[in-house]
């Protein structure tokens, strides 16, 4: 009995750990990098039966998921790489804030100083957020940023319409049921962030992919704008359509249902 209660009072090597729906796997060692943290007091101070958990058994934090994966890379590397067109370092400061990492905290005010009027001016930009005592060589960071951010992304949507006897009068178009997304799921939610339904594929690591993703938008262009904003470009798109009658009488109005893909390239 007290070999199990010292194994229940003791985190393992491999911590499990829940972020606002996002599942990370990492090390212990990973976690408590940084004394004095947020995470570094929750897992040397204390046992795992004091942290909350979901379900499933996992280290709960209620917290932006997506965000997180910016916040390990810092604890594993002690620096940190944004991708291009990165337009939540506000957001990121303020989860820094929440773990009680104030190194981390601090150079991100300075870059979104520095590089305020790089933003304003919608021009790519790079974001290094290097150690003091380990700093990359500009070739370094020339074949690691480019890396994290490229990739391709699917919108598809599938809408209906009528058109009555009169085929020149004008079609009654109907509103566009979902508009869906198929990409890496981290290239997903850096473009599309808070305005991505993940209902229908939950709890998928960043570097896994997805089909099951939609949109909360009810226009296409609204979707096309985040893209472009994001510095994608489209490449390719392709569309398909079927006709079917309310009934065999010719007369009847004609309903159009059309599925289409367009495919975005950065």
């Amino acid at each position: 009995m007290a070999q199990t209660d010292s194994q229940s009072s003791t985190f393992p090597d491999i911590v499990e750990i829940n972020v606002g729906g996002q599942v990370y796997v990492t090390r212990l060692e990973t976690l408590t990098a940084v004394p004095n943290s947020l995470l570094w007091a929750k897992f040397t101070q204390n046992s795992p039966a004091d942290l909350p958990k979901d379900n499933k058994g996992r280290f709960f934090f209620d917290r932006d998921g997506f965000l997180f994966r910016y916040i390990l890379d810092y604890l594993r590397d002690s620096e940190l790489f944004l991708p291009e067109f990165f337009k939540e370092r506000k957001r990121l400061q303020k989860e820094a804030d929440f773990f009680q990492l104030p190194e981390l905290s601090r150079r991100l005010a300075v870059v979104s100083k520095d590089s305020s009027y790089v933003e304003d001016s919608g021009e790519p930009e790079e974001a290094e957020l290097s150690s003091p005592v380990t700093s990359s060589s500009s070739s370094d960071r020339a074949l690691r940023s480019p890396g994290a951010c490229s990739g391709f992304i699917t919108v598809g949507y599938r809408g209906s319409y009528t058109i009555g006897r009169d085929i020149q009068a004008d079609a009654k178009f109907r509103r566009v049921a979902r508009i869906t997304v198929c990409s890496k799921i981290s290239l997903a939610k850096e473009v599309f962030g808070e305005t991505l339904n993940e209902s229908r594929d939950p709890d998928r690591p960043p570097d896994k992919y997805t089909s099951r993703y939609y949109l909360k938008y009810n226009f296409l262009e609204q979707a096309f704008d985040r893209l472009a904003e994001a510095g994608f470009h489209m490449v390719a798109c392709s569309s398909t359509g079927t006709c079917s009658y309310g009934s065999n009488d010719p007369g009847e109005d004609k309903l159009w249902t059309s599925y289409t893909e367009y495919v975005f390239c950065r």
